[in-house]
C-alpha cells in the first residue's frame, strides 16, 4: 500500500471511529433512560428566573465591552508567566521589554478608565453620571421593555 493511501485510509478509519463512538453513546442513552414527560421540563429555563417579555431584546453594549476588556487583559496578563519562564536568562533587556509590554496594558487601562468604559452606568454627553439605585420592580420593568 502506498504511504499516501495508508494515511487517507487511517484518517477515514479515525473519523468513522470518532463518529461511531458519539452515536453509540447517544443511542445507548436513548435506549436506557426513562421517559417522564412533564410540562415543567418543557418550560424555558434561564438562570432560574421565569421569562419576561420577548426574547429578541437588544442587549446593552456594556456587556460586550466588559467581556472584551476582560478577555484582552486576562489573556495579556496570562502571557506574563510564560514570558518569564522563556526569557528568564534575558537579563535587563528582557525586563525592559516586559515593562514596555506592561506599560501598554496600563495605558490601555487608563484610557478605558478616563473615558468611562469601566463604569457600569455611563453618562451620555452633557449628563453627569447618576449613581441612583434601581429597585427590583424597576429593573424587571426595564428588562421587559428591552432596557429602553
Amino acid at each position: 500500500m502506498q504511504p499516501g493511501l495508508a494515511l487517507i485510509v487511517g484518517l477515514i478509519i479515525f473519523i468513522i471511529a470518532g463518529i461511531s463512538m458519539a452515536l453509540v453513546g447517544l443511542l445507548i442513552g436513548k435506549l436506557l433512560r426513562t421517559s417522564l414527560p412533564h410540562p415543567e421540563k418543557d418550560a424555558a429555563y434561564e438562570c432560574g428566573e421565569p421569562t419576561i417579555g420577548n426574547s429578541w431584546v437588544q442587549f446593552d453594549l456594556r456587556f460586550y465591552v466588559v467581556a472584551l476588556v476582560f478577555l484582552v487583559f486576562d489573556i495579556e496578563m496570562a502571557l506574563f508567566y510564560p514570558w518569564a519562564v522563556v526569557y528568564k536568562d534575558a537579563g535587563i533587556a528582557g525586563l525592559w521589554d516586559m515593562l514596555f509590554f506592561f506599560a501598554v496594558l496600563v495605558v490601555g487601562f487608563l484610557y478605558l478608565w478616563k473615558f468611562g468604559y469601566l463604569d457600569w452606568v455611563r453618562a451620555t454627553e452633557g449628563q453627569k453620571p447618576s449613581h441612583r439605585k434601581i429597585s427590583a420592580d424597576d429593573a424587571i420593568g426595564r428588562a421587559a421593555r428591552g432596557w429602553q
